[in-house]
């Protein structure tokens, strides 16, 4: 493409930053400023902020491109990735922000009482991070070597993608905390909207009927583009579940009964567990905002991806079409077919915008992957700065030293994903993912909902549960887990690279069984009132611990 639109994409770095300054000069003070906004973020706010921080790589590039490539099998992540927030309305939002902490690390240790548990917590936290921002490197390297030829001297365009993204989100983050990463990610969701608004309204006006365009991409058998030794063709999917050619509207072009299933739950049951989420509603002034806040989240998500499924609906029906007078597009097509599916609605911005509404489509692609690694390297900050630095190595921190730390974490966590995002050959997994982008966000959701939802879920719904518990049920999630998933993911199998249906339910027993053979925490009744009490129990428990404080 054209250099001539780096400056949209200019544009967006540089608000972003001069937001960051913004954010800087009004109250970005402490610790507490730096990694929750002093707790002070509106319902409306946030809920643009949270869907910034969620709607990643994997949803703006990865949803069309897995509806693009399987059909209805894709379209079953843009359905997970919406209906996770259910759970989290139901079970998760107003007693995780109640209990008042910085972090998932700090919520389990003092729901607990145990350092034990913040240290396994920590360590499963760090892992997801680095599963979820290995992603989005790889996102922002495929969309700016599209984007542009420009490249760092030494780098490929990709890597020049990997480095740019990353150093500039660490800058944002750095400069302006979380009020400023907060207000930067609510712009941005309103961004990424708007581009699939301005898409879905393009294709409407273009005369686009979405059934018409199930049809059309069902009459013949899904295609997608393989190396052979002869060089690039395309070959028919193979439905998994009948061994007839694979069809667009029907199930198993990419996964069997159980695997789908497997993958919805997944992604439903691992939201809960997502260290940049979850730390979000710290940010909500009350239990209620925190509620509330997952409402407006729901809508705005549903939104946001059934304009993603129709995009990709729309790319299987009109790319194969436009490759034949654009010749732009039929670079990136093997007799039709999308070479890379993650340029569908980048292809699409070309087909119904040309140079400018590609930029746009890229544009909202690279905004998307700065919103959520900000967010990412907030959570990596919370979890190292305060749950390490602050607890272990300096106990005794002043508030500059904290935020100092929480700073550091944000840069070390960026170089760390920038070196592993260049290392990852996406080649490597295996083509028979429908979308690269979003199997490897799915590792991510795997091993949370493999570690950390089963112990934020039980913490806050059973009393019984205990320290010992905890640790033992983390500890068996991280060990079953990420070998499972490496292997689904190499091995192309698909049950394991979504390997949450299983081992959820194991940690979950792990944690009941260890817990009913060790002694209850103490003080779990006190717990139970902040969480689940009325307001006026939750008063009348802060009234008595100060007295009894006092007292002594």
């Amino acid at each position: 493409m054209a250099d001539n639109g780096l400056w949209l994409l200019a544009l967006a770095f540089c608000l972003a930053l001069a937001i960051a300054l913004f954010a800087k000069v009004r109250s970005t003070r402490t610790a507490i400023d730096f990694q929750l906004a002093g707790r002070q973020v509106g319902v409306a706010t946030n809920a643009f902020a949270i869907c910034g921080d969620y709607v990643s790589a994997a949803s703006f590039l990865g949803v069309g491109a897995a509806v693009y490539a399987a059909g209805l099998d894709g379209a079953w992540y843009a359905t997970g990735f919406a209906a996770g927030f259910v759970p989290v309305l139901l079970f998760v939002a107003a007693p995780l922000r109640r209990l008042g902490e910085r972090s998932i690390p700090d919520f389990l240790a003092r729901r607990f009482e145990s350092e034990a548990v913040r240290i396994v917590s920590v360590i499963a936290v760090q892992i997801v991070i680095l599963a979820y921002l290995i992603p989005q490197s790889v996102g922002g390297g495929l969309a700016w070597e599209l984007y542009t030829d420009y490249a760092i001297p030494g780098l490929t365009p990709y890597t020049t993608g990997i480095v740019t993204s990353s150093f500039v989100t660490a800058l944002v983050v750095v400069i302006g905390g979380m009020r400023g990463t907060t207000w930067n990610q609510a712009l941005q969701f309103a961004v990424l909207l708007g581009a699939l608004l301005w898409l879905g309204t393009a294709l409407l006006t273009a005369g686009f009927s979405y059934n018409d365009a199930v049809q059309t991409a069902n009459s013949e058998p899904l295609t997608r583009v393989v190396d052979t030794d002869s060089g690039l063709r395309t070959v028919s999917t193979t439905n998994l579940i009948t061994g007839e050619p694979a069809r667009f509207a029907e199930p198993g072009a990419r996964y069997t009964l159980t695997g789908q299933f497997a993958l919805l739950f997944t992604l439903v049951f691992g939201t809960m567990g997502l260290p940049h989420v979850m730390n979000r509603f710290f940010t909500s002034p009350t239990g209620r905002a925190a509620r509330m806040t997952t409402v407006w989240v729901l809508g705005l998500v549903g939104l946001f991806y059934t304009l993603a499924v129709m995009a990709g609906t729309a790319a299987r029906s009109v790319i194969s079409d436009a490759a034949k007078t654009d010749s732009w597009v039929a670079g990136l097509t093997v007799d039709g077919v999308l070479k890379t599916p993650e340029h569908a609605l980048l292809a699409l911005g070309r087909v119904y915008g040309g140079d400018i509404g590609m930029s746009v489509m890229l544009t909202g692609a690279l905004v998307a992957i700065m919103s959520t690694v900000g967010g990412l390297l907030l959570a990596a900050s919370a979890s190292l700065g305060h749950d390490v630095y602050e607890q272990y190595i300096n106990p005794n921190a002043t508030r500059l030293q904290a935020m100092r730390a929480g700073q550091l974490a944000v840069i070390v966590v960026a170089l760390g994903s920038a070196a592993s995002g260049v290392a990852l050959d996406p080649s490597r997994i295996s083509s028979s993912v429908p979308s690269v982008v979003a199997s490897l966000v799915t590792a991510a959701f795997a091993v949370a909902g493999c570690t950390l939802t089963p112990a934020v879920l039980l913490g806050i719904w059973w009393q019984r549960a205990t320290a010992a518990g905890v640790v033992a049920g983390i500890a068996v999630g991280l060990a079953t887990s990420l070998p499972l998933i490496v292997v689904g993911l190499v091995k192309s199998i698909g049950i394991l690279q979504t390997p949450t249906l299983l081992i959820g339910p194991l940690v979950t027993l792990v944690i009941i069984v260890v817990s009913l053979a060790t002694d209850p925490v103490p003080n779990v009744d006190r717990f139970w009132v902040i969480m689940h009490g009325s307001a006026h129990d939750r008063r009348s428990e802060r009234l008595t611990r100060a007295t009894l404080e006092a007292a002594r």
